[in-house]
């Protein structure tokens, strides 16, 4: 028996499931294929910025606060300060993952995408195959993380791996107490809430140090463990690896990598789902237009700014020292953490930033940080 599609997708997440919805979009024969049952679940801090919002409304899914929570912005805090931004325009949504990927499901299935579930992409040599039917494909794209069996048939395992975290997941029954979501910062790692519900939030934790788990992380952070002690847990703890990883080639001959199988930034960004969803877009575009070639020119455009912003907050993460500057740092002038997240959600350009306000915010973390180790 032989299936046969314009383009075959291995792997039914959020980004395969948007590269699907977008290429229905512009008229093509899809097959999605996953082992999974949906809707799928995995460690993830379930916000969504104004812009990843834009993305999906963009495929046509518009979720609104009624599917999670909505918050207005960022907090960062740590043991001597905390400072917050408001997003420029709009708002984020904190929403369960299995709501979000159910929310896609639904819209592949009205624009016409076929999805085939439970059922692994099977590589033998030259052949693929679908369960036990052989697949005619035009384009094979790989949204099957960051552990892409696709990635490894297409020999595209040539990157560079620039961090590497453990990350943690559970939901509490409480109401969400902030407007924003709060990453806390400690010497063991990072914690992140994000409301998803008026009666729920999410509380995801990231380390550089194995073994370490989210009770741990959270017993480190004396305010946020505080708020948590009399909060039921309304899901099991999830883990996941977390990667800064930038691949050499995302295609070859007929085949695509895109969403975490393409390259990834560290959870604490918050721009996973957002890079798949903008990749998904720009996939659907260059295949529109005959091949390729303007997915692998402009594929790491999509990665440039997330990982630079990841590298700038994993040296607060690797420094203390810097840290503790920083944060009271940016405290001291609000509106400069203002700008960092326009920069952040894409209103303005790290470039626009740092001709502006570069040399003014380097003094003052210098000022902070010399005054934060004399205090120590």
């Amino acid at each position: 028996m032989t299936v046969h599609c314009d383009v075959l997708i291995a792997g039914g997440g959020p980004a395969g499931l948007a590269a699907a919805i977008a290429l229905r979009q512009r008229g093509a024969n899809v097959l999605v294929v996953d082992g999974q049952q949906p809707p799928i679940d995995k460690a993830c801090g379930e916000g969504l910025m104004p812009d990843c919002r834009q993305a999906l409304a963009q495929l046509g899914v518009d979720l609104e606060a009624r599917h999670g929570a909505e918050f207005a912005g960022i907090q960062f805090a740590d043991e001597a300060a905390r400072v917050s931004a408001r997003f420029p325009h709009g708002a984020g949504l904190g929403v369960r993952r299995t709501v979000l990927h159910q929310a896609l499901l639904e819209h592949a299935a009205a624009v016409g995408v076929r999805m085939v579930w439970k059922t692994p992409v099977v590589f033998e040599g030259p052949t693929v195959r679908v369960g036990d039917a052989h697949c005619r494909y035009r384009w094979l794209i790989g949204a099957d993380g960051q552990a892409s069996r696709v990635r490894r048939w297409a020999d595209l395992e040539d990157a560079r791996t620039r961090s590497r975290r453990f990350a943690f997941r559970e939901h509490y029954q409480i109401a969400p107490w902030s407007s924003f979501v709060e990453i806390h910062w400690s010497a063991v790692g990072q914690a992140y809430v994000t409301p998803t519900g008026p009666d729920e939030i999410c509380v995801s934790a990231i380390t550089r140090q194995a073994g370490v788990r989210l009770e741990e992380i959270i017993a480190s952070l004396p305010t946020l463990r505080d708020k948590l002690a009399d909060a039921a847990a309304t899901s099991r703890e999830r883990g996941a690896v977390t990667l800064t990883r930038r691949l050499r080639r995302v295609t070859r001959g007929h085949v695509a990598l895109i969403g975490d199988a393409s390259g990834s930034v560290d959870s604490i960004t918050g721009e996973g789902l957002a890079l798949g969803f903008r990749q998904a877009i720009l996939l659907a575009e260059s295949l529109d237009a005959g091949g390729l070639e303007l997915y692998k020119a402009r594929h790491g455009t999509t990665l440039a700014l997330p990982q630079r912003m990841a590298a700038a907050m994993l040296l607060l993460d690797r420094f203390p020292g810097l840290r503790r500057g920083a944060i009271p740092a940016l405290a001291a002038r609000p509106e400069l953490f203002q700008r960092l997240l326009a920069v952040h959600v894409g209103e303005q350009t790290l470039e626009q930033f740092v001709l502006r306000h570069g040399a003014e915010l380097g003094w003052l973390l210098l000022a902070q940080t010399q005054r934060a180790a004399h205090s120590v």
